[in-house]
Formats: C-alpha cells, structure tokens, sequence
C-alpha cells in the first residue's frame, strides 16, 4: 500500500502543491495517468484543470473522475488524487457514487492514494477529526480506513494570551478523545504522512506534528519520525 497524505495542498507564498513537488515526484514514479477526485469542491471541472496543471511538469495525465464511468477509472488507474475542500461533502459523493469500498480495494492493491487535507481525512477510519463545517449530511461519517488512526490536518497549535473563547483544536481532539479511543495525528501545515506497505513516516516542513492518545498528555512528532508503530494499533470508536 502506497500513500501519501498532505495537511494542505497549497502553502503561502506558493502554488498549489508546489511545496510537495519533491514527495510527489517520489510518490508518482512510474505513474503516468492518475484519476483526479474533485468532489470536495463544487466546481469539478475548474479544480480537475487546476490539479492537472500543477502536476503536468511531472508527466502526470489527470482526468476527472467525475468525466465518466467512476468505477472504469478507478479499476484502471495507477494512482487516485482525492482533492481537499469540504470533508462532508466530499463524503456523501462517495456514498452517493457506491465508491468508498472500490478505493479501498484498489489501494490495497497497489494503487497509489494521494490525498489533501479533506482527501487525508477521507483515508482515516471516519471524518470524526475534520475541521469542516458539515455543509451536508452523509449517510455516516465511516471513511475509508486506509490507515487505523484519526488524522487532523491544518492544525493549529493553541495561541498564548488570544481573546477568542471558542475552542481550541486542542480542546476539540481532546473531546474527542473523551469519547474514543484512538490516535489522533495532528498535522501541521506543509507536513504529510508517507506509507509504503507496513512503513509510516512523518515528512515535510520542520513544523512537525503533535500527537494525541488517550489519556496521555499530547507529544511532539518530529519531521522524519518513523510512525510505522501506528499502522498496528486497535482503534475504538464510541
């Protein structure tokens, strides 16, 4: 099983998925047409076109999934891109098109899975650890399950003397935890996770990544941080 699994998709200063050039060129050798998944945004066409321009210099060929038979692209492609936006309504595109179960397959065989922000969410057991706003309502919140851990992309650590009194993200994994009990990987931004058969590396920016368990207080993950250990782990949801 090949994945990679960005916090974001685009950095400041830069363009889409140029922060990542390096890891998606290691991610996509031998890659040559790779199906695009636009559904967590609403314009699908104009954000197949943006993915298929940032990954042109790598001798990718992007096509929509949404430009024909779902199923026939899927079986026949060499790498899946599930692009970020909303999580929600990302998820119930897939339910509504029967294509969770045919991604999880095809990845576990070999199939090569990117995916952004709403797209990484997508890789975990449930959306349960999305930052979106649940636009509209999926039939369940179960994802695919391509890793057994929860991931929270975009994180952002708690500001010291901020006025705002809502939550922190923190505060909500934390919550979250209280009622389940599963790893959660909070990725900060420009960092991603790559998973090659049973190895799980922390990679990308310095900034790293926090850790949160059960009971324990949250930890530091450094870039480079071997994390294969969480590919074993048993998760339970309530």
């Amino acid at each position: 099983m090949r994945l990679l699994l960005l916090s974001n998709s685009t950095a400041p200063g830069q363009g889409y998925l140029e922060h990542a050039t390096d890891v998606l060129v290691e991610t996509l050798a031998g890659v040559r047409r790779l199906v695009f998944v636009p559904f967590a945004l609403a314009d699908h066409d104009a954000y197949t076109a943006k993915a298929a321009e940032a990954l042109a210099p790598l001798g990718v060929e992007v096509v929509g999934l949404h430009t024909g038979d779902p199923v026939r692209l899927l079986r026949s492609a060499q790498a899946v891109f599930v692009g970020g936006g909303n999580t929600f309504r990302l998820l119930r595109a897939l339910y509504t098109r029967e294509l969770l179960a045919l991604i999880r397959g095809r990845v576990a065989n070999g199939t090569v899975y990117i995916g952004s922000s709403a797209g990484t969410n997508i890789a975990c057991p449930t959306i349960r650890t999305t930052n979106d706003m649940p636009i509209v309502q999926p039939p369940a919140f179960d994802a695919s399950g391509l890793v057994p851990f929860q991931i929270n992309p975009h994180y952002l650590d708690p500001v010291p003397g901020d006025t705002h009194m809502g939550e922190t993200r923190e505060e909500r994994i934390g919550q979250f935890l209280e009622e389940n009990d599963v790893p959660v990987l909070a990725l900060r931004e420009g960092t991603w996770l790559r998973r090659r058969g049973s190895s799980l590396t922390l990679g990308g920016s310095e900034a790293g990544a926090r850790l949160f368990r059960r009971g324990s207080h949250p930890s530091e993950v450094a870039t480079g941080t071997d994390l294969s250990w969480l590919l074993t782990i048993t998760a339970r949801f309530h």
